[in-house]
């Protein structure tokens, strides 16, 4: 029969290495460590910045338009984070659901596959985003007697194409990591969170990130709506928020199937396309 210090003993021996095996898991994924912790700081940047945000509008704010630039700002956020998820987690779904070797075996091209994925999850991202939109304009009552929803759609759609671009390239990060590639997936919106003015201008961030943003098609994106919502600006005053979202569609879709080929070629090399990491 054990007496207590030998089972103290025994039991902080267990305790140690429950601690230690953690640490080697830190270290095995250090790079997943990085990308988190950038997630995180992307957050916090992005509650500071709202402050700055009114800092620079000189605290003097039109209620009702302010409540207005952060709807559309939560409702485009919100949107953005659905495409994302539908198009990041094709893999994971077909992982959860044991189907991917038969979904990536079938005869269908890859092209057809991730744009009709894009495209469920724009019908689907609209829909959800006009019921959160009015939802929340109800809440508050706000008055939007300029608003040009026609405009606000048609940058929306634009956009989209961009969206989908960009989901197919975070679509692969599950393909090379079964274990935390879906979750970098949102680290990467998280990103495009932070340099693209959703709750705040981009004009209050340091010179670095407005160049980042300028290449973020939901600073366009978002600028465009709304101007066309609290302007009343119409289709073809909003050309200088399209052509950059055309060009960056027509950049980010060939891209994201280069990069998504690239990773599906590496996932079938490996044995990734399996049920679990």
């Amino acid at each position: 029969m054990r007496g207590p210090a030998v089972t103290l003993r025994s039991e902080l021996i267990g305790l140690a290495g429950v601690v230690e095996r953690n640490a080697y898991l830190v270290k095995r994924y250090a790079w997943w460590e990085v990308a988190f912790f950038l997630w995180t700081v992307a957050n916090t940047l992005t509650i500071v910045f709202i402050a700055k945000g009114v800092e620079a509008a000189g605290g003097e704010l039109d209620v009702n338009r302010q409540t207005t630039v952060l709807l559309i700002g939560g409702v485009i956020w919100a949107y953005l984070g659905i495409i994302f998820e539908i198009l990041t987690e094709t893999v994971a779904w077909e992982r959860w659901e044991g189907t991917i070797e038969y979904t990536f075996m079938a005869p269908l091209s890859r092209p057809v596959h991730l744009i009709g994925m894009g495209l469920f999850a724009v019908v689907y991202g609209v829909a959800r985003a006009g019921l959160l939109f009015g939802v929340i304009a109800f809440f508050f009552d706000l008055e939007m007697p300029n608003a040009d929803f026609i405009s606000a759609l048609v940058v929306l759609g634009v956009a989209s194409i961009s969206f989908i671009g960009i989901g197919m390239m975070t679509a692969v990060l599950p393909l090379i990591s079964p274990e935390k590639g879906s979750q970098l997936g949102f680290i990467a919106q998280g990103m495009l969170l932070v340099v693209s003015g959703v709750y705040y201008s981009v004009e209050v961030l340091p010179a670095p990130m407005q160049w980042l943003s300028t290449i973020s098609p939901a600073t366009y994106a978002l600028e465009g709506i709304r101007d066309a919502i609290l302007h009343g600006a119409g289709v073809t005053d909003l050309w200088d928020e399209l052509w950059p979202l055309v060009i960056i569609g027509a950049v980010s879709i060939p891209l994201g199937f280069a990069v998504f080929r690239r990773g599906e070629r590496y996932a079938k090399q490996h044995g990734k396309l399996k049920r679990s990491g």
